[in-house]
């Protein structure tokens, strides 16, 4: 099987993200909150993609000027979802679930891009489907509690797979016309842009995070913006937003490990949920990595 070597943008993407979640999730215990976290990101989004406008492109004319803000919008409520998932719910269960992105990403294609969907890929879907039971069962708290917590991760995972699905595949279907250096500046300008409208249901003003707080929100921020370059650039110059995500879904898989091998360093508590609570959850990223290789061969 070729592998293109351009996927292995989305596959150190798919690393990134795993480090930025982890840093973002350790920011949250000085109770930074979902929304200050969510423009933090997002700003550094704006910014981080700002240079891209220096690679030009043949742009469309202004009256289309909705592609790329379409995507934007759909890229912020994606983001929203996701943070609720990661600082609310557990690493180890929201970043596996959002595995199932590249099914839909498929879908999506088939309904926008008129793409047809091959027999595998159903029978991926079964797998991601058990993948998505196993991290259910896969929890450490007891009771209501346990189902709620769960329950309420794989919902905002499953929420921000959708949008970024969505959004993912607007950027195949407009970026190219645009050009990378067109598209994905504008995308992500928009997106700091509608932050503003955040800051009313800030708790406190950003002035009033605390220190400690920025020496894990800033470099988790920015790390989160690369990956999301790295993996929209893939999409907006060779155009494959099925493979490019089957790769990226990989993060899966590295945040169980990650978890399970330094998410000390982090203080990130999941890693006393016990190893076979572990496992389970393990075993789930790894039904989920097997459609993910389903779906590539």
């Amino acid at each position: 099987m070729h592998f293109p070597l351009h996927l292995l943008i989305p596959l150190g993407s798919a690393m990134g993200y795993v480090l930025a979640v982890l840093l973002v999730k350790r920011s949250a215990d000085y109770g930074v909150g979902i929304f200050r976290t969510t423009f933090v990101s997002n700003i550094a989004m704006g910014v981080c993609f700002a240079p891209l406008w220096l690679l030009g492109g043949p742009g469309q004319p202004w009256s289309l000027i909705w592609q790329p803000l379409a995507a934007g919008a759909l890229f912020f409520v994606g983001q929203f979802f996701t943070f609720i998932a990661q600082t609310k719910g557990d690493v180890s269960v929201a970043t596996p679930m959002m595995g199932v992105k590249v099914l839909m990403v498929a879908l999506a294609s088939t309904l926008l891009l008129t793409d047809s969907i091959p027999l595998k890929w159903w029978f991926a879907a079964a797998l991601s489907t058990l993948g998505v039971a196993l991290l259910g069962r896969a929890s450490g708290a007891s009771g209501a509690q346990k189902h709620q917590r769960v329950l309420m991760t794989m919902l905002c995972a499953a929420a921000a797979s959708t949008a970024f699905a969505t959004a993912d595949v607007l950027i195949q279907k407009w970026g190219r016309a645009w050009g990378g250096g067109r598209f994905l500046p504008i995308m992500f300008g928009g997106v700091a842009l509608a932050s503003f409208a955040l800051i009313p249901f800030f708790r406190e003003p950003l002035r009033a995070v605390p220190r400690d707080a920025w020496r894990w929100l800033i470099p988790g921020t920015i790390l989160m913006a690369l990956q999301a370059a790295g993996l929209g650039l893939t999409m907006a110059i060779w155009g494959d937003a099925t493979a490019a995500n089957i790769v990226y879904s990989s993060r899966g898989l590295w945040s169980v490990i990650a978890v399970w091998l330094v998410g000390h360093w982090f203080s990130n508590r999941e890693q006393h949920l016990g190893a076979g609570i572990l496992r389970w959850r393990l075993a789930g990223a790894t039904a989920m990595l097997a459609a993910i290789v389903l779906v590539m061969t």
